[in-house]
Order: C-alpha cells, then structure tokens, then sequence
C-alpha cells in the first residue's frame, strides 16, 4: 500500500519583541485562516485583562484564555489545590537555589578550563578536560530537569489536583476556547508565571492550529525553557534551564531581546552556551525578528532526533560562539 500523504503544514512563528517593533498583526494576516484567536498573555499577570492593544493589533478577533484570572479564582476557590499549589513552588524555588549552586560552579569550571593553556607536551588532554568539565555542566542540567519533572508529575498526580471540580471546569472551558481557535498567540512577561499558570489549566496547543509567539511565549512554547541574563547585577549568570516548555517546537531555545541580555561579542562565553546546548538551535530573537517555521503534521520538517531546524536566513548562535546566518543544508 502506498504510504499516507504527511499531514497538513503546522505554522510556528516566533517573533522579536512587540513593544517597540509590532509585527504580529501583520504575520496573523498573512496566515490563510479566519476565525477567534486564543490569546494567551498570562505573563502580564495583573494586567492580564488590558487586552486592548493586543485585541486591537489581532484585528479584534482575539479571545482572552484568561489563565492568570482563571488560576487566581482556582487556588482562591480551593483550599485543598492551594495548598499543593504553594508546596509545588516552595519544591521548585528550594530546587531552583540548589541548582544555581552547583550551576555556576560548573559554568566557571567550564571558563576555566577554556582559558588553562595546556602544555605542548601534553597533547590531548586540555580537549580531554573542556570535554568532561562540558558533560559535567550537561550533568547538572539533566539532574534539575529530572528534578522538575519529578515534582510537576507529583504535583499532577495529587488528589486534589485530580479531584477539584472548579479547575476541571476552568480546563474544560480553556481546551473548548483552543478547540475552535483559528490561531494562538502567546505573548511575553514573567515566563515563570506563563509557565505555572499554562501548566495549571492543562494548556494543550491544537497541533494543527497556527501559533504566533514572541518573549516568554516564544519560550514557552519551546523546550527547554532556558532563562538568562549576562547583565544581571546579582546572582547566577549562567544561563539557567528553567522548565520544561510545551515542546511545540522541539530542540529550539529563542534568545528573546538578544541584544540587551547577552555579551554576544564574547565569543567565548557564547562558545560555551552553544556547546551547553549543541543539540539544540539558539535562536537570537531581536526587535523585527520573523521566524516561521512550517513542517509536515508527522514531523518529517525535523532534524536529526526530532529537532526542529530554523527557517533558511534565521540568526542563530553557532558553536563557536558567532551569531551566524542558518542555511538549510
């Protein structure tokens, strides 16, 4: 029997930001598709409902999934799932502090070794050493995704997860408004809030369903989240795995404001984020930047181990550190 024709094309656009540069009205437009859009901005978090630039700049089609209200009239509802709600994130912040611990120090151990100059007599083992501290850093990574995972999935399994009927009634309602979208978009904010919020209403992005994102929604809708900021005043400043994303678009890790948040003239630096990363593509998402990625519904648009590949002509972090141009090979 011949083989079933693929699917039909899934759209991912992700966008630069929005604040200064709008351009997500005019990618919706040129999307061959009518109807609602799912709006998602529950980053803004309070703001959540000053909707209406948004609405407007979505030709006033958009429908507000309203998930930060929805998960505030949830845990004020529900004493039981607030109180799970409140051990998920004092679990997550105590592993958060442990990892960045043991983070930096790999980070810097990686940095140090770069810049050992090895002797010539000792051939082979400064490779050796940048290979090992390089697994080593991958280790902590690993050790912190299983972590989350762990306590996502037992969070999940909790009776009063299972067992609240106000946040079954608020999932149903969000997956019936995502069931009769024409599109989805996730904008930016605290990608933290996006991520517990769209993890608590059970968000599920229509796999045939065109989706428009920028900032912490370009995030969210990748996987991994990874965090990061080489200009911040205190703390960690090793870029940071922060959770695991919706995975639409699998083996992409966006770099929201580029520019302003990396030292990208510090090859070294960047040298050692991409190699952190090699299975993946890090993509600079600056003001005015279009990125739209289209593949085949059974996934044969991606890569080598499901990761999916920019579109020809995006900026992407290459291995040695440079911002380079993605040719399609």
């Amino acid at each position: 029997m011949p083989d079933d024709p693929p699917g039909p094309p899934v759209t991912t656009v992700l966008l630069g930001p929005q604040r200064f540069t709008t351009t997500v009205q005019t990618v919706l437009r040129s999307l061959p598709v009518d109807g609602p859009v799912a709006m998602v901005n529950a980053g803004w978090e309070e703001r959540e409902a000053d909707d209406a630039e948004l609405a407007g700049l979505l030709d006033h089609r958009g429908v507000n999934l309203r998930l930060y209200q929805r998960a505030v009239e949830v845990l004020a509802s529900d004493r039981a799932l607030r109180r799970v709600a409140l051990e998920h994130r004092t679990a997550h912040a105590e592993l958060r502090a442990f990892y960045g611990i043991r983070l930096q120090a790999a980070w810097d151990t990686v940095l140090a070794v770069r810049r050992r100059t090895s002797r010539p007599s000792t051939p082979g083992v400064a490779e050796g050493a940048l290979r090992s501290a390089l697994q080593a850093l991958r280790d902590v990574d690993d050790w912190y995704a299983f972590e989350v995972g762990r306590i996502v999935a037992a969070t999940a399994a909790s009776d009063a997860v299972r067992s609240s009927a106000v946040l079954a009634r608020h999932r149903g309602e969000v997956a019936e408004t995502l069931a009769g979208a024409s599109v989805v978009v996730l904008a930016g904010g605290h990608v933290g809030v996006l991520m517990d919020t769209v993890r608590l209403l059970e968000v599920a992005l229509p796999a045939g369903t065109p989706v428009i994102a920028w900032s912490a929604g370009a995030m969210a809708v990748c996987d991994p989240v990874v965090l990061f900021h080489d200009f911040a005043p205190q703390g960690v400043t090793a870029p940071e795995v922060h959770d695991r994303g919706l995975g639409r678009l699998r083996g992409v890790i966006p770099l929201p404001h580029a520019r302003r948040r990396l030292a990208l003239d510090h090859h070294e630096r960047m040298a050692v984020f991409a190699e952190r990363f090699a299975g993946h593509r890090l993509v600079p998402l600056d003001d005015g930047t279009v990125l739209r990625f289209v593949a085949p519904a059974d996934g044969s648009g991606h890569g080598p181990g499901g990761v999916m590949d920019p579109p020809e002509g995006a900026r992407v972090l290459g291995r040695d550190g440079t911002v380079r141009t993605w040719a399609a090979s």
